[in-house]
């Protein structure tokens, strides 16, 4: 059989090309393409009859089954739908796991109706593994700097602000620590893996020249960072920010308190505040053994009062006072103890300023 097209596979991607997938819901929430839009041939129920059928009886009493199943009123609804979509996304192509059966079908019924769409050969598992190809080529072959420093430094900040930047927490839909976890949960990890290898696609313009990343463990929320990927990061150079105690606290407060806060109201303006105090507050516990029973109860206390003031009056301020007691009890010396074992690969210190000037010309 002869191998994909791996240009073709980088020119959908990598443009945001609108892909319809056609697998069931089940394999869909399990990791698609960005762009992608799922609408199935068959249905979770359906599949799992026709792929008992088949295990039973072979594939003409699989086709069969399907043929019966999707029929009728049933067939004509999805070939509508079908249509429907293609109309508002002209430029799409189609795909089912393998590229084999089911896209081909729904290939045949399009063009039996006067629609006709590409497919994407391979379908999903060929290029879901040009897409881990792509990952594990660039930790290969990229250099990469990473961008570190204290707990509030505006690592994010600093990365969104770099054209030739790789952002996992944004990918991750979590900001990687206690308090990371975002509204609306985290993607699958194959979804994940796909949208970081869909960015280094558009990033391949650069070749050669450095990757600015963010200083990250394995772990961010439930997510793994790839494994080539990680080990690539555990060996590049340091570009440490340094920013004094007033600044990051002021970072926290703005990002996981004023905008957070924001969040949930454009989630569930009825019980926002609610929300967003029980958030804090399971944050600030899943710290608690680490803390110590005395630190905890304090800092708690100093959050409980900044609760309250800023429910009472709407003033955030006070929460700057739990923020700088966490920074400099429990952040800063767990951070400056991880430093120290990395002082070696450390290729820049300086203010978020200073690192913009600086990487502007570093290639």
């Amino acid at each position: 059989m002869p191998q994909p097209d791996q240009s073709l596979y980088l020119s959908l991607l990598r443009d945001g090309t609108p892909m319809l997938d056609v697998r069931a819901p089940i394999e869909f929430n399990k990791g698609a393409f960005p762009r992608s839009h799922n609408i199935p041939l068959l249905e979770d129920g359906e599949r799992s009859a026709v792929g008992t059928a088949y295990k039973r009886s072979g594939q003409e009493a699989a086709i069969a089954l399907g043929n019966q199943l999707v029929s009728g009123a049933i067939k004509e609804a999805r070939i509508h739908a079908w249509i429907t979509w293609f109309r508002a996304n002209p430029n799409a192509w189609l795909y089912c796991f393998r590229g084999g059966l089911r896209s081909n079908t729904v290939k045949q019924w399009l063009a039996q109706a006067g629609v006709d769409i590409p497919l994407v050969p391979g379908g999903y598992k060929a290029m879901r593994q040009f897409l881990i190809d792509t990952i594990d080529q660039a930790s290969a072959t990229h250099p990469f700097v990473i961008i570190a420093g204290p707990t509030g430094s505006g690592k994010t900040h600093l990365l969104n602000a770099l054209q030739r930047s790789l952002d996992l927490e944004g990918y991750a839909h979590h900001r990687g620590s206690a308090f990371g976890s975002q509204l609306g949960g985290q993607p699958t990890q194959i979804n994940f893996e796909n949208a970081l290898a869909v960015r280094l696609l558009g990033l391949q313009q650069f070749a050669g020249q450095s990757l600015f990343i963010e200083d990250e463990s394995q772990a961010i929320g439930s997510l793994s960072v790839p494994y080539h990927l990680h080990s690539a990061m555990k060996t590049a150079p340091i570009a440490l920010i340094e920013e004094n105690t007033q600044f990051r606290t002021r970072t926290i407060l703005n990002d996981y308190i004023r905008d957070n806060l924001q969040h949930f109201k454009q989630a569930d303006p009825e019980n926002a505040f609610e929300n967003f105090s029980q958030y804090l507050n399971q944050a600030l516990a899943k710290i608690q053994r680490r803390l110590g029973g005395e630190r905890y109860e304090q800092i708690k206390g100093l959050m409980d009062t900044a609760l309250a003031t800023q429910q009472r009056d709407g003033d955030t301020q006070q929460h700057a006072l739990w923020i700088e007691r966490l920074l400099t009890d429990y952040y800063d010396p767990m951070y400056s103890y991880q430093l120290a074992k990395r002082r070696e690969r450390v290729i820049f210190q300086g203010d978020s300023h200073a690192f913009l000037a600086w990487a502007a010309e570093h290639r």
